[in-house]
């Protein structure tokens, strides 16, 4: 039985020991987290579906030489982002980064970002234009600082874990980061 209460770092561990429990209690506590970091990166649902099994594989293979020496998260979005890199390059012959993505794999706006199903329908309607906008603004960033912006706004990481995360420094983090936030207020500031 695992405490929900333990720490990634500790279940991470445990998994290490043989706990297979501890492994779903992870998946569980970060799959909708770092299934969107990877949707809203790749723009293919199917695509990201088979990044995620990959890292999750990747989290299990990796299990016996894991060490805590940062947060299970900065790890795990390391993985999913080193994941994602290797298949940009693997396709790059065969798919631009900033192409526009007008076949959604039939997902709808609810499906890539909620609005309040409270709402009432002018409201809703106004807030699926907004976030549609939010979505195609994001989709125009260049691919490093989209990675930064969404590893910030998906996996609510830290400077420090996104510099760790994508292999650079924390100057260089910061700046993507910075950099991808003036960005998206111009391009919004174009619908407005």
């Amino acid at each position: 039985m695992v405490d929900s209460a333990e720490s990634d770092e500790a279940l991470m561990l445990s998994f290490a020991r043989g706990d297979a429990a501890a492994f779903e209690e992870l998946y569980r506590r970060h799959e909708s987290r770092v299934f969107r970091y990877l949707r809203r990166n790749v723009r293919d649902p199917e695509a990201a579906n088979d990044l995620m099994q990959e890292v999750w594989f990747a989290v299990a293979r990796s299990a016996a030489r894991y060490q805590p020496t940062a947060r299970f998260t900065t790890w795990l979005y390391t993985l999913a982002h080193h994941r994602m890199v290797d298949a940009f390059r693997a396709r790059r012959d065969h798919l631009s980064l900033d192409a526009a993505n007008d076949g959604d794999g039939g997902a709808s706006l609810i499906d890539r970002l909620p609005a309040d199903p409270r709402s009432e329908p002018a409201v809703e309607a106004e807030t699926d234009q907004d976030a549609d906008r939010v979505l195609r603004a994001v989709g125009q960033l260049p691919e490093e600082q989209r990675a930064a912006f969404l590893l910030k706004a998906e996996a609510g990481l830290s400077v420090e874990q996104i510099a760790a995360a994508t292999g650079t420094s924390f100057e260089t983090a910061k700046s993507r980061l910075r950099y991808a936030r003036h960005k998206l207020r111009e391009l919004l500031a174009e619908y407005a």
